[in-house]
């Protein structure tokens, strides 16, 4: 397992964004040399974790419990095939591009060592307007949500530098069963299922655990 690059992205004015600036950060770029990974300040204030990335959208993106976002290599390689176009490393706005991490099947709260860096699973990337006018992919978010490949949002643990080359060693899965894909199919496409995801819940991003904790309390959590 190893990181085959780092991509940032440099805020833009964009006519498919809801972005109340009206930018968005999500074409990201491979960029050289080590690159340092941070915690973030507070939802709503602090952006991204990856040094010299512009995260444009507060609401939604940056915090420490989305400090980072990963995508494997194998799944830009099934998204290739299934639009039939090349997607390059950073093509899906994620700032780590992986090889041979399952990260669809990584526990919520697992624990990664990559270069000089430990960060931990939170959660998946819920697809958004942004990201469908930013591929021009027809019919882009659900497309992508019934596919159920949607990388892993990071929160960092401790802090140092990364690089494209660096070994990624799993070093801590935590005593329960919700992967990223359970949780984001929780989220998108059977609810019924989100409260069973709250034995997550210490680790697990804001947003999504909100919306868990809202519907086991409307609805229960049988």
């Amino acid at each position: 397992m190893k990181l085959l690059s780092v991509n940032v992205g440099k805020a833009v004015p964009v006519e498919y964004t809801d972005a109340p600036s009206g930018t968005t950060g999500v074409d990201k770029r491979p960029v050289d040399g080590p690159v340092r990974l941070s915690r973030p300040g507070p939802k709503g204030v602090g952006a991204s974790g990856v040094a010299g990335d512009d995260v444009c959208d507060l609401r939604f993106h940056g915090g420490p419990d989305r400090a980072a976002y990963a995508y494997a290599r194998e799944d830009l390689d099934f998204w290739e095939d299934e639009a039939n176009r090349a997607f390059a490393a950073g093509s899906f706005g994620e700032n780590l591009t992986m090889e041979g991490v399952d990260v669809t099947n990584a526990l919520i709260g697992e624990r990664w060592q990559v270069g000089g860096v430990l960060v931990e699973v939170t959660g998946g990337r819920i697809p958004c307007r942004t990201f469908q006018g930013f591929l021009a992919e027809q019919g882009w978010v659900k497309r992508f949500t019934r596919a159920g490949r949607p990388g892993a949002l990071l929160r960092v643990i401790e802090e140092g530098e990364v690089r494209a080359g660096d070994p990624i060693t799993v070093v801590h899965r935590p005593a329960h069963a919700v992967t990223v894909g359970t949780l984001f199919h929780a989220a998108t496409l059977d609810r019924t299922r989100l409260a069973e995801t709250l034995v997550a819940a210490e680790w697990m991003e804001s947003g999504l655990l909100g919306l868990a904790r809202e519907y086991a309390a409307k609805y229960g959590s049988a």
